[in-house]
């Protein structure tokens, strides 16, 4: 197994050192390390990294994420396929906006309290015991009500979705393969999530259930992509004007029931 060490990140470094330049100074003026798919198991003591704004290290074999305080001024950490099963150490990250760790362990999504500038979360993926689904911590969903934009939970057996409604800025939802089964649930869920113009669901049985498609474009005004397919301007007017025409008969038909059953009342005679 591999350790990621300052020797090994500067042995291994594109950018050469100056002659005059320590290993310190050097070392300094890093941003970008990838050392992925390099059979990674454990990240050592960093530390002298401090300008470290880009860090690749998916297709390894790291269990824990630790180490990484350090790094300020990361902005992007990619950790897909490795052996995580639970997300921590990250808080001091507050620059961080792109979070990968999809292809893992992880069970619940949690432990990213502070991050407030987290606009990208993709967490696909899980390798999770049969019959589990992936959930959310409430405390970590209020943490990024404001900031998150887009969140990747595909193929992690998800049956519902509506614990995101707190996700405020959402604008891209991707959600394929898992196990929604209600519209109403999707229903209730695009109401709340205002911004959200792109949303694929793909491969969920609720993709099977009538007029699936056609309720979720009624309900949402900011959609523009759903399951991969573009809403056409001409396709939501044309759903509008058909649901506003079933209303109208609707109201009508009522209308004309009132009537009749007013009639008829004021036509009975009462019994003697």
């Amino acid at each position: 197994m591999v350790r990621l060490t300052l020797d090994l990140i500067a042995k291994n470094s594109n950018l050469k050192p100056r002659k005059e330049e320590t290993t310190s100074q050097y070392l300094k003026k890093i941003t970008h390390i990838n050392f992925s798919d390099r059979n990674i198991d454990a990240i050592d003591n960093l530390s002298l990294c401090k300008n470290l704004s880009v860090l690749y290290l998916y297709d390894n074999r790291i269990s824990q994420i630790t180490n990484l305080n350090f790094a300020t001024n990361l902005t992007h950490l990619y950790l897909q396929n490795n052996y995580i099963s639970c997300i921590e150490n990250l808080r001091s990250l507050k620059k961080l906006e792109k979070l990968y760790l999809g292809g893992n362990y992880i069970a619940v999504i949690e432990g990213l309290e502070g991050l407030e500038g987290l606009r990208e979360l993709h967490v696909e993926s899980q390798r999770l015991p049969l019959g589990e689904k992936l959930l959310f911590d409430p405390r970590t969903l209020h943490s990024l009500a404001k900031s998150l934009s887009i969140l990747n939970i595909s193929n992690n057996n998800i049956d519902d979705i509506r614990d995101l409604e707190i996700l405020e800025n959402l604008n891209q939802l991707i959600a394929v393969d898992n196990q929604l089964l209600h519209v109403k649930d999707l229903e209730f869920l695009l109401n709340k999530l205002m911004k959200l113009w792109k949303m694929d669901l793909n491969g969920n049985p609720v993709c099977l259930k009538p007029k699936y498609r056609d309720r979720l474009i009624l309900v949402s005004k900011s959609l523009e992509f759903l399951d991969g397919k573009e809403i056409k301007k001409m396709e939501r007017q044309f759903l509008i004007n058909w649901k506003a025409s079933k209303d109208a008969k609707k109201i009508s038909k009522k209308k004309n029931t009132n009537k009749e059953d007013a009639s008829n009342s004021y036509l009975k005679i009462p019994s003697k």
